[in-house]
């Protein structure tokens, strides 16, 4: 197989291997290194010998997403304030015309099930998204982890139960989505206070994402009230040349905020009965430099 042949074949699955890796990690850096590693490897191995590349580059990239993810656990643990995936730009609209797949795989990439997933194991993980996200046989699953099929059965089961119990509800309608959100932006800006906390849910939460390195919440707000008042101070003190861009953020609409036309934040809503259930906001400026580019 020639090498040009060779590139090709990896190109036709890189976004494959760059979905499973980014849910596998939460962190599009450490994709990237996984995807990239897997290239690697793909150029160094006797093609001729691989009946399925599809199946081979599945298996490396999903091994070295699973070693990546056991080495970056202790970074997690010393992160300042509560730590989210970093966020990405999606256009699943456009990309996937199917609506149930698309409710898939907006579903499986939402910030609210990826802070879900971190509580899984390496290989809970490794099983909930090639199955739930990408829809790979248990057997097939089985050959990419080395593990029998009864055993991957059971990950699999385990692991959608966590998820199941603990992700929060949310809205799949885009179009009620999109609106409430628009709410939501002209409620936080406009200094309404009132109508802001008609649109939380009482038992609404904000988790913010700071890293340290700007300003946000280190701790999770719970109740209405404390995420309409931390809101509605922030509106108050609002960004230099500030432009907001309703866009799709991880499969569903989400605001994105620059300052000077760089990122300075990103907010990604979880609506369920017409209602913000939970605010997810983003300013480290090292889980922003995509928005940038």
């Amino acid at each position: 197989m020639a090498t040009d042949t060779a590139s090709d074949v990896f190109e036709t699955h890189r976004s494959l291997l760059t979905g499973v890796a980014y849910r596998m990690l939460g962190r599009v850096a450490d994709a990237e290194d996984v995807v990239q590693e897997s290239w690697l490897r793909w150029s160094g191995t006797d093609r001729e010998r691989v009946r399925d590349p599809r199946a081979f580059l599945v298996r490396v990239t999903t091994r070295l997403a699973i070693d990546r993810l056991r080495q970056i656990t202790s970074r997690r643990e010393s992160y300042v304030g509560p730590w989210l995936p970093e966020p990405i730009a999606t256009d699943l609209g456009r990309t996937t015309p199917d609506a149930a797949e698309r409710a898939l795989l907006s579903e499986t990439v939402s910030l609210a099930v990826l802070v879900v997933l971190e509580s899984l194991s390496p290989l809970e993980r490794a099983v909930f998204v090639l199955r739930e996200a990408f829809g790979f046989p248990y057997g097939e699953i089985a050959e990419t982890l080395d593990r029998s099929e009864a055993a991957v059965r059971q990950l699999s089961g385990r692991a959608r139960r966590h998820v199941e119990e603990r992700k929060p509800r949310f809205e799949v309608d885009q179009r009620q989505r999109r609106e409430l959100t628009e709410k939501f932006l002209a409620a936080s800006t406009g200094g309404d206070l009132g109508q802001l906390l008609a649109l939380l849910a009482p038992d609404a939460r904000l988790i913010g994402d700071s890293g340290g390195k700007a300003k946000a919440p280190l701790r999770v707000l719970e109740t209405a009230d404390k995420v309409g008042r931390f809101l509605h101070g922030v509106a108050q003190r609002p960004v230099e040349e500030a432009e907001l861009r309703i866009t799709e953020i991880n499969g569903g609409p989400g605001l994105l905020i620059l300052s000077r036309g760089v990122p300075d934040s990103v907010m990604s809503l979880d609506v369920a009965d017409g209602r913000v259930q939970a605010v997810y906001i983003v300013r480290n400026p090292d889980k922003l430099a995509a928005f940038a580019r």
